[in-house]
């Protein structure tokens, strides 16, 4: 699916279109609330947001190629909301990968170090690496610096790197400036 064409489509009205488009990454979107905020209800509440905000606003989005990363955005923002709005603080030990998200871990030590991680490593880590962003795209769904996106993937691969290669330090938290 040409996903540029999609968006025009229905940004001239086109409904199935956007349904379509919707199909297409809404496992990925799912993913990305769900490492947020770990509930299935609260991550499929964000889903639903983050898709009506996105059918509303989609004559903003300017180039249609950008749509996921656009989107990637809206549910980040979406899902601390609910975060905020629940007043729960996310705990790192309850991350997965629900519904067959691509890139699934295959080695638990890594598994359990990328939970470790603080939530702003942590969620460059699943944008990079499991979802195949770029560091521009990263920026923009994050609305940080490409900088800082940088920093904190070398911060966050330094900080794997450490954990998987000492024993002693399995069990303990990663922390780490960003």
């Amino acid at each position: 699916m040409n996903i540029d064409n999609e968006v025009k489509k229905a940004q001239g009205g086109d409904r199935p279109a956007f349904v379509n488009i919707i199909r297409e990454v809404e496992s990925d979107l799912y993913g990305m609330a769900y490492s947020i905020l770990r509930n299935e209800q609260d991550s499929a509440d964000a889903l639903q947001e983050a898709i009506l905000k996105a059918y509303k606003s989609l004559n903003t989005l300017r180039d249609g190629s950008l749509f996921k990363t656009w989107m990637y955005r809206i549910v980040i923002n979406e899902s601390n909301k609910i975060a905020k709005k629940r007043s729960r603080s996310v705990t790192v030990s309850e991350f997965s990968h629900p519904m067959g998200v691509s890139g699934e871990y295959e080695n638990i030590e890594l598994h359990e170090a990328v939970e470790q991680l603080e939530e702003p490593m942590r969620i460059v880590i699943i944008l990079k690496y499991f979802y195949d962003l770029n560091i521009k795209e990263i920026s923009k769904a994050l609305d940080i610096s490409e900088s800082l996106v940088k920093t904190r993937l070398y911060r966050a691969r330094k900080s794997l790197l450490r954990k998987l290669s000492n024993p002693r330090e399995r069990g303990a938290p990663i922390h780490g400036r960003y």
